[in-house]
């Protein structure tokens, strides 16, 4: 049986506020995009409960909201917005070739990827149970929601030294569980903690669960796994900080990527190793990871299609 097949100036994979805004963009240069929002549509903000630091909101957002806001926006400017999933590409050629669902052969010219990243977790059944109610893997984004309590972070790299001490500014006391007994972290983002006053650092400990009132967090049972020694803490914010792995299984091999899967573009732009092809958001972006820069290099990407095009379209009639 012959697989139906599509061809189209732009093809944007992932929605959030990378694919979202790639998307709007595309639209108003009339690259006619078609956009494929993944199993979770949105991203990670659908997630997320309360939004306050993205600019234009003075009262805050939910996050599934915000993302309604978002699409709605791309599909009133033209963008073509399906529920799919991509599941393999093949960038050998042009236009490139990208396979929906396993059904479905779509021709693009120009490809944005905005697949994003996902937070590690734990693995608690209570961590998914209040993830928005008190558990939340940025701290960043959620922190503000906790000013003058106690929380507690997990995790022993740089980004969660660096989440601890953005969270002793907001908080009265941050408990730091460290699995082993010492850090992953760099030496100065290490003496960064260990001299903030406010930040308890307890080595060798795991969250056994987190505790709550079926709506909020009130507490974190610990355990010692070198002396099985269980303590209670009493929070109200517990805040993951392992790790995130960006969604860009599908394109290994055939884009450029770091050694954690994060897609390389050249500096200054969203351009790819692959012609025709741009990345932006989560899936290339390990460092700042917000909403906002997220959606600034979906206006990158669709710039650069639009530019890429354009020049190509320039040659031809030359």
């Amino acid at each position: 049986m012959s697989q139906e097949t599509e061809h189209v100036k732009c093809l944007i994979i992932g929605s959030g506020p990378a694919g979202y805004t790639a998307a709007i963009y595309a639209a108003r240069a009339d690259l006619k995009p078609v956009l494929y929002t993944g199993l979770l549509a949105g991203g990670q903000l659908t997630q997320t409960t309360e939004v306050e630091n993205y600019p234009g909101y003075p009262d805050g957002i939910q996050g599934p909201a915000m993302m309604e806001h978002f699409e709605k926006q791309a599909a009133r400017l033209g963008t073509d917005i399906r529920f799919g999933y991509v599941t393999s590409v093949d960038f050998s050629s042009l236009p490139h070739k990208v396979i929906v669902d396993e059904t479905k052969i779509i021709l693009a010219d120009t490809v944005i990827i905005s697949t994003g990243a996902s937070a590690k977790w734990l693995g608690l059944e209570s961590e998914q149970k209040y993830n928005g109610f008190g558990v939340s893997a940025c701290a960043v984004c959620d922190g503000f929601f906790f000013r003058g309590q106690d929380v507690a972070i997990v995790g022993a790299g740089d980004t969660a030294a660096e989440e601890a001490t953005y969270l002793s500014k907001l908080c009265r006391k941050v408990y730091m569980l460290v699995r082993r007994d010492e850090f992953r972290a760099s030496k100065a983002m290490m003496h960064r903690v260990m001299h903030t006053h406010n930040i308890e650092v307890i080595y060798n400990t795991e969250a056994k669960e987190i505790l709550g009132d079926g709506q909020v967090v009130t507490g974190l049972q610990t355990i010692n796994n070198k002396t099985n020694e269980e303590k209670t803490l009493d929070i109200t914010g517990f805040f993951v900080a392992i790790g995130h792995h960006p969604n860009t299984e599908i394109f290994k091999g055939w884009i450029d990527m770091n050694e954690t899967g994060y897609i390389l573009t050249e500096p200054g732009s969203t351009r790819t190793n692959i012609e025709g092809v741009f990345a932006c958001g989560d899936a290339q972006d390990h460092v700042y990871r917000q909403a906002v820069t997220a959606a600034g290099t979906g206006c990158m990407a669709a710039i650069d299609a639009e530019r890429y095009l354009a020049a190509k379209e320039h040659a031809v009639v030359a």
